[in-house]
């Protein structure tokens, strides 16, 4: 039974990072549609390194920069109700954890795009903060620096 759970769990994330390579391969439209079904799929209960994970992809998709924040605060949603309801056992919560910084950073981007200032600084300081666990790595090199470069951009708001 569970072999049986973690299979399908290891076939949605299959089905997320096809998804993934669309978007990534500039069919945004595409990618989102098989996002929005994977959605459905999962609904409000489903499993949440799931919904963290579309959700902060499906962001990156969105045309209006408002539904952009709705999709981050929805991957931050996911995420937090994760990392609150899971032990540290858990084997999922150090992939969640390693979204942090990158949720916030991106929400700090979307307050920044919809000219609110104060908001993205906010999140811009809890990906910073979050960013110190990060490796010492490619993934957490980036992060790292495209928090400074939002930085930068903030200061001369």
């Amino acid at each position: 039974m569970v072999e049986q759970q973690e299979a399908s769990e290891d076939a949605v994330m299959t089905r997320i990072g096809q998804a993934i390579m669309l978007l990534h391969g500039g069919d945004r439209e595409e990618a989102r549609n098989r996002f929005g079904a994977l959605w459905s799929e999962l609904g409000a209960d489903g499993d949440a390194l799931h919904r963290c994970t579309l959700a902060h992809y499906m962001a990156d998709t969105q045309d209006d920069p408002g539904d952009e924040l709705a999709w981050d605060l929805r991957a931050l949603t996911a995420a937090e109700g994760a990392g609150g309801g899971w032990s540290a056992e858990h084997r999922d919560l150090p992939a969640v954890r390693a979204f942090y910084p990158s949720l916030h950073l991106n929400l700090a981007a979307d307050y920044l795009k919809l000219q609110r200032p104060d908001s993205a600084r906010i999140h811009l300081q809890r990906a910073r903060a979050a960013a110190e666990s990060l490796a010492d790595d490619g993934y957490g090199d980036g992060v790292r620096a495209a928090i400074d470069r939002l930085e930068l951009r903030l200061r001369e708001q």
